[in-house]
């Protein structure tokens, strides 16, 4: 096990590259807390031992992480988490099914993690604490899964230069594609365009990478990688919240291609003043070396269920499902919030009951209505229908990898069903079904259905993404099994002006005195990592007082750090 990785110099930077402090890291600890902490002092809230009784709103990802995390740093106090469903998981859906000569594993949700620093690793120690790691599946890095990836663009898989290509052939697919025309020289010409004007905050990702790269990047390219995170218009995201580190890069370096070179070398790394407190806690148990990606045997699900199971046999645990939050208030003694919710239903009597701290894990449109924070009304969410598609007993792809990501200028005619891209799930997770055969994930929708006032139905979906793989892969076989889902407003869109809407809630937030705090997709990323990750620090920043609700990081110029650090790895 390699040790932890350990900077002796901080440089921490706004984004007017200009050096605050150069400090060195002192870890400390708590003792009373399975994670390593950084307060200098306990919060006050600690000190008088004001965390007795916590409601997590939400049964999702984020907040089954949050209430595991309470119960390990603060076992005597009571948590309540509320879930508006008949069942916990949110997204994560994972369905094992019996085809008679054994098990294939449908994911509706997230279906496979990145095992990338920081977020990455605090999924990994968090599966590692579950005792869930001998039902990882891992992918190797270097294997086609890992290495090919592709673009269809314009009636073709292409595949995307990268590790395991040699450089001719790479130079060949970038000369001769259509979809990368134009993108080879606006890399070369980017350093040499001036940089943003200094009064400009924010912009759209199509907006930042045309102006930075051009039209070609951006639609073909950019709005691809968009497509396969967000299901999002590049021309309405912000790129400030998506791409930070590239935004960052213009101001401090005046070009992203300049950024990016100074940063690659071996002995310096940039990342964003948060995510410090990582690197510093105990090395996980885990050892990812030479991963591509990873999930578990029985599905990503199974990570949501272990949790779950772990709660509901804490008895300082209480669990309500179907339990419909209808508004909360602080006090005002301010010494608890009072939370009014129904249960089975708005019909049913109306519950009120006192906590001396909420975490709220719902969409933030959801809690700008029980709460009023104006804010978070403005993050919308797109729509995704998740098709999943098997065939027994045969290879049927054309080419092997990933999968592929439909770009938004790619012709109509290529595309009508509105597809989003294609996961080639028997590549990816090979060894968790345990019949023969192929298995994709097909993805329609996100922003191109937005102005869409019904969707297609099971047997539509169906249709359509059968279309999808005959008209792109040539697979015009029926297939074994197929299951549709619609994931209403499943992924918030980070729109133009998102940290600083973010950062007036948090403002907003101060009014509740410390005792609302948030988490989830709707703030600081949409992926399983994130929400993860997003729950760990809300948890930590309530037991040590380093945080007030979730969103300090908003507040003020993003800061960076530049670490001068050793050869040690930290992975």
């Amino acid at each position: 096990m390699h040790r932890p990785f350990s900077p002796t110099k901080l440089y921490v930077t706004t984004l007017n590259n200009v050096l605050l402090k150069q400090p060195s890291i002192t870890p400390a600890w708590h003792n009373s807390s399975h994670r390593q902490l950084f307060a200098t002092q306990p919060s006050t809230a600690v000190i008088n031992n004001e965390v007795n009784d916590v409601a997590i709103l939400g049964g999702g990802i984020t907040g089954l992480a949050c209430a595991y995390y309470l119960s390990q740093d603060l076992p005597d106090t009571k948590i309540t988490l509320l879930e508006s469903t008949s069942r916990l998981g949110g997204w994560l859906n994972t369905e094992t099914i019996d085809v008679g000569n054994g098990n294939i594993i449908f994911e509706q949700g997230p279906r496979s993690l990145r095992p990338v620093f920081p977020n990455g690793r605090v999924t990994l120690d968090l599966i590692s604490k579950l005792g869930l790691e001998h039902r990882l599946l891992s992918t190797d890095e270097k294997s086609v899964a890992a290495q090919n990836r592709f673009i269809y663009y314009p009636n073709h898989l292409v595949r995307i230069p990268g590790p395991g290509q040699s450089f001719v052939k790479s130079f060949t697919t970038l000369v001769s594609e259509p979809v990368f025309k134009g993108v080879f020289s606006g890399l070369i010409l980017e350093p040499f365009k001036p940089k943003r004007h200094s009064a400009l905050k924010d912009e759209s990702v199509g907006s930042f990478f045309t102006r930075r790269f051009g039209s070609a990047l951006a639609d073909n390219l950019a709005s691809a990688f968009v497509h396969g995170i967000y299901a999002g218009d590049i021309n309405q995201l912000s790129v400030c919240s998506i791409f930070p580190k590239l935004w960052f890069f213009e101001e401090s370096s005046q070009s992203v291609i300049k950024g990016l070179w100074k940063s690659s070398g071996i002995e310096t790394l940039i990342i964003p003043r948060e995510d410090i407190t990582v690197m510093e806690r105990p090395p996980k148990l885990v050892n990812m070396k030479g991963w591509g990606v990873f999930t578990l045997v029985g599905g990503i699900g199974e990570l949501a269920d272990t949790i779950a199971d772990k709660l509901e046999k804490n008895p300082n645990v209480t669990i309500h499902k179907q339990t419909i939050v209808q508004s909360l208030e602080l006090l005002k003694a301010k010494s608890a919030i009072q939370i009014n919710m129904t249960r089975s239903g708005r019909a049913a009597p109306m519950i009120t009951e006192k906590f001396s701290h909420v975490i709220s894990t719902i969409p933030g449109v959801n809690l700008d209505q029980i709460a009023d924070l104006p804010p978070l009304r403005q993050t919308p969410a797109v729509t995704v229908m998740v098709v999943n598609v098997f065939f027994a007993g045969q290879d049927l792809l054309p080419a092997h990898g990933f999968g592929y990501l439909i770009p938004r200028s790619i012709p109509f005619s290529e595309n009508p069903e509105r597809a989003l891209g294609v996961v080639f799930d028997s590549e990816v997770t090979v060894g968790q079904d345990t019949v023969p055969g192929t298995k994709v994930t097909v993805m329609l929708g996100g922003h191109w259905w937005n102005d869409w006032s019904s969707y297609p139905d099971e047997d539509e979906g169906a249709r359509m993404a059968k279309a999808v793989l005959k008209r792109h892969l040539g697979i015009d076989k029926e297939p074994t099994l197929i299951r549709v889902g619609l994931q209403k407003d499943c992924i918030p869109q980070y729109i133009v002006g998102h940290r600083e809407r973010m950062a007036q809630t948090s403002s907003l937030l101060e009014r509740f005195e410390g005792r609302l705090r948030v988490a989830g997709s709707s703030y600081r990323g949409v992926g399983l990592n994130d929400c993860v990750r997003a729950a760990s620090d809300v948890v930590q920043g309530l037991v040590d007082g380093t945080g007030t609700n979730g969103l300090e990081s908003f507040v003020g110029e993003q800061q960076w750090c530049l670490l001068r650090r050793n050869r040690q790895r930290w992975n």
